[in-house]
């Protein structure tokens, strides 16, 4: 037994070290061959992604263990129960709880915060944002329970999205964009794919690849709807709140924090409770649910707790390790390379820091291993993951540019959304919820720090620039774009598969004739 589970964690973490693969190549080339200055914590780099694929392992062995298996057996419970308000209950309260923690949320709200001068309440926005991924989630399940196509609730959501958009203040735009790409937790990702995947494999007449994904679809959807809507509120009738930093200062912090890291006891023992403090909301509401409202104990509970135990400590290794070797260097480079006249070499690093970035993020890879299992093998985790990845990568570079160009981030997500639209009309049912959840899923752990580090470098180094309108925007990007590539993907696919078909049918004939 122990053999084989030695032998399964040897597997992961091999190809944890292969994912984290791309970021080594891209973080070795910008700062040997272009910056041209090696990094004085070499070791510390070295052990941090060492200590980043060891954790990666982890979780992803902690999901198959632990919270792919309760995620469904909670969807058949509540399948069996027949209480549609006990689970849209447990799916808001699931959606909220764990938004409300999230860290990349709170970063966003403070810098928000921050840099509107008060304006905007950090505590307010993150409320705002929990209260629209709660509603997401329930509105996503209960879609899962009538039946009906995804596309008509996201095609309609993205309407709604434009039209707040042109009531909107400028300032919050981009803002509101960036919030429904950092909603989703590394956590609360696998969690909710599945109980969408449990709940429509328990449904009659249901299909687990059409109607099980797209929870988290929602839960980036509506968040931008509310945010402008709080936005309109604030800026037509609320009031600066106490004195904070000018943007200089939030820019200097940002710089402070790309600096070489040092170890610490105390800090390194506080990522453990925070990351605990994360998951805790989570596990209180899964438990709660299973046994005061369902009134049935988990099955193989033991495993169970082993694959959430599993979850947490890959976790924490994982951002452990992310502060060690990633984070530092990442940032100087995007740093660096904001105050270089050379916007070629920024576009190129947002593209290969989009893409490198993206594969290796634990939620995608959660995704993607569902995705091929529930498939049947029609879509393969590391194509996808690839796919997803250029999606970002496109993304992130033509956010780059569209604040060095100084345009409204509005005209190009209006634009990325008709292209949506579209896509969903030609591409195959079977593809089209998971390239909404892509969207979702790429910005959380890796890619959220740096892709904020960028966007905000840029805006404060460019003279023309206002950091509020233009330094938010790019994770918006970053969530768009893999839609396309997704939806591109699987047309793609189904051409390709049309066409052997036909040429085994020409073959077949010929023969007979």
């Amino acid at each position: 037994m122990i053999k084989e589970s030695l032998k399964i964690f040897s597997g992961d973490l091999k190809n944890s070290f292969k994912d984290l693969l791309p970021i080594i190549i891209v973080v070795a080339l910008f700062q040997g061959v272009i910056i041209r200055t090696m990094p004085d914590n070499v070791l510390s780099i070295v052990i941090g992604l060492t200590i980043v694929a060891i954790g990666l392992a982890l979780f992803i062995r902690g999901l198959e263990l632990g919270i792919f298996p309760i995620g469904e057996g909670l969807a058949v419970d509540f399948a069996k129960k027949g209480s549609v308000f006990w689970l849209l209950l447990f799916a808001f309260t699931i959606g909220f709880s764990t938004t409300v923690a999230e860290p990349a949320l709170i970063a966003i709200a403070n810098k928000a915060a921050i840099i509107s001068n008060g304006l905007v309440d950090a505590f307010w926005l993150r409320m705002t944002v929990a209260l629209s991924v709660g509603f997401a989630i329930a509105l996503g399940t209960l879609r899962i329970l009538l039946g009906h196509p995804i596309a008509y609730y996201i095609i309609t959501g993205y309407i709604l999205v434009v039209i707040v958009t042109f009531f909107a203040p400028r300032e919050i735009i981009g803002l509101a964009y960036d919030s429904g790409g950092v909603t989703t937790s590394t956590v609360t990702v696998p969690l909710v794919a599945a109980l969408g995947i449990g709940l429509s494999s328990s449904i009659k007449g249901r299909n687990p690849a059409i109607d099980g994904f797209g929870l988290i679809a929602f839960a980036s959807l509506t968040p931008m709807i509310f945010v402008q809507i709080y936005g309109i509120i604030v800026y037509n009738f609320g009031e600066a709140s106490a004195v904070v930093p000018v943007i200089s200062e939030v820019i200097t912090d940002t710089k402070a924090v790309a600096s070489t890291y040092t170890f610490s006891a105390y800090d390194t023992f506080m990522e453990l409770v925070n990351t605990v403090k994360d998951v805790t909301p989570i596990l209180i509401v899964i438990f709660f649910f299973q046994y005061v409202i369902i009134k049935k104990p988990v099955n193989q509970l033991h495993k169970i707790s082993i694959g959430i135990f599993m979850v947490i400590l890959g976790l924490y290794a994982f951002i452990v390790g992310l502060e060690m070797g990633l984070f530092p260097i990442g940032e100087t480079i995007a740093f660096q390379l904001t105050n270089m006249d050379n916007f070629a070499l920024i576009y190129l690093f947002a593209f290969l820091i989009g893409f490198s970035t993206t594969m290796a993020e634990p939620a995608l890879l959660a995704i993607a291993i569902k995705a091929e299992e529930i498939s049947e093998g029609n879509i393969k985790q590391n194509i996808l993951r690839i796919v997803v990845a250029l999606g970002v990568a496109i993304g992130i570079a033509l956010g780059s540019y569209r604040i060095v160009a100084g345009d409204p981030i509005h005209y190009y997500i209006i634009v990325g959304y008709i292209f949506v639209i579209i896509f969903t009309y030609f591409a195959p049912k079977y593809i089209v919820p998971i390239a909404y959840d892509s969207g979702g899923v790429t910005t959380s752990t890796v890619t959220v720090p740096l892709v904020a580090a960028l966007g905000l470098g840029l805006a404060e180094n460019l003279e023309w620039c206002d950091p509020l309108i233009d330094g938010f925007g790019l994770i918006a990007f970053a969530s768009l774009f893999p839609m396309l590539t997704v939806m591109g993907y699987g047309i793609q696919a189904e051409h390709y598969k049309k066409k052997k078909l036909k040429e085994v049918q020409s073959t077949n004939e010929g023969e007979v004739s």
